[in-house]
C-alpha cells in the first residue's frame, strides 16, 4: 500500500472523528429534548395525544365493580333512550322532578354550568330522570330544558314508568328518592350525583381517610363555597373528575 493511500485513510478517519465529536452530541441532545421525531406515513408522534388511567376508584359492587345497570326510558323529545346510548361517554346523573321546590332548581343550575364548561366534548353527558314520571311527560321536560338553557345533545331528560325508575335510583344507584305527601312539593330525593365512565362504572374519588366519596353533592355551587353545614362544595371536584374520566 502507497503512502498516498495511507494519507487517504488517515484524512478520512480524522473526519469522521471531528464529525463524531461536533455533531453526534448535538443530536442526542436534541432527541432528549423531542426536537427530533420519527416521521411516519402512518402517524406523527410529536402530535399523538395519549391517555392514562386516572386516581378515580371504581366502586365496589355486588358482582365486581359497580355499573349502571340497563334502563330505557323516554327522553324530552319522545325518543327511547338506554344505557347503551351512554356507551364511550363521560355523564353525570341524577334524579329530580320539574316541580321541586327546593334543590332541583339549585342542582341543574350547577349541571348547566357544568354542561357549559365542556361544552366542546361530545363525549360528555347528562343523565337526569324524573322521579314524577305521571306529571313529567316528555312536553314537560322539553320545556324545562329549554327554561334551563339545556343545550347538549347528551342531555337526556328521561321519564318512563314510575316503579322502574324509583328501583333505578333507590337499588342500581342508591340515591335515595321516595314519594312522600307531606313534604314540599310531594316528593323527596339526593341531591347528589354520580359520576360515570366511558365504560358504565361508576367512579369517584376518595376522600381523606383514602375512601371513596361515591357520590358529590350537587346543590351547593362553586360560588357559595361551603353549605349549610359548612362543608366544601363539591362542583370544581366533579368538574376535575369529569376532565380526568374524559383523557383516559
Amino acid at each position: 500500500m502507497s503512502k498516498k493511500t495511507n494519507y487517504s485513510y488517515i484524512g478520512i478517519a480524522f473526519i469522521i472523528l471531528v464529525f463524531g465529536i461536533i455533531f453526534v452530541p448535538k443530536i442526542v441532545d436534541r432527541i432528549t429534548k423531542g426536537d427530533v421525531t420519527r416521521q411516519e406515513s402512518r402517524t406523527d408522534y410529536a402530535n399523538e395525544k395519549t391517555t392514562k388511567v386516572s386516581d378515580l376508584v371504581f366502586i365496589p359492587g355486588v358482582n365486581g365493580n359497580k355499573k349502571v345497570p340497563e334502563f330505557s326510558f323516554t327522553n324530552q323529545d319522545g325518543k327511547t333512550i338506554t344505557n347503551k346510548d351512554y356507551e364511550g361517554k363521560v355523564y353525570v346523573i341524577e334524579f329530580f322532578f320539574t316541580t321541586c321546590p327546593t334543590i332541583c332548581p339549585r342542582m341543574n343550575q350547577n349541571l348547566v354550568k357544568i354542561q357549559n364548561e365542556f361544552k366542546d366534548f361530545e363525549n360528555f353527558g347528562v343523565a337526569s330522570f324524573t322521579i314524577n314520571p305521571e306529571h313529567d311527560t316528555p312536553e314537560v321536560l322539553k320545556a324545562y330544558a329549554k327554561a334551563y338553557g339545556i343545550t347538549n345533545s347528551n342531555w337526556n331528560l328521561l321519564t318512563g314508568e314510575k316503579d322502574a325508575i324509583y328501583k333505578l335510583a333507590n337499588e342500581g344507584f342508591y340515591i335515595y328518592a321516595a314519594e312522600n305527601k307531606n313534604v314540599e312539593g310531594g316528593f323527596e330525593h339526593s341531591g347528589n350525583f354520580a359520576l360515570i365512565d366511558k365504560n358504565g362504572f361508576i367512579r369517584s374519588r376518595k376522600d381523606e381517610a383514602g375512601n371513596p366519596i361515591i357520590y358529590y353533592e350537587g346543590i351547593t355551587s362553586e360560588e357559595e363555597q361551603v353549605n349549610d353545614e359548612g362543608q366544601k362544595e363539591q362542583i370544581s371536584d366533579l368538574k376535575e373528575d369529569i376532565k380526568k374520566l374524559l383523557n383516559e
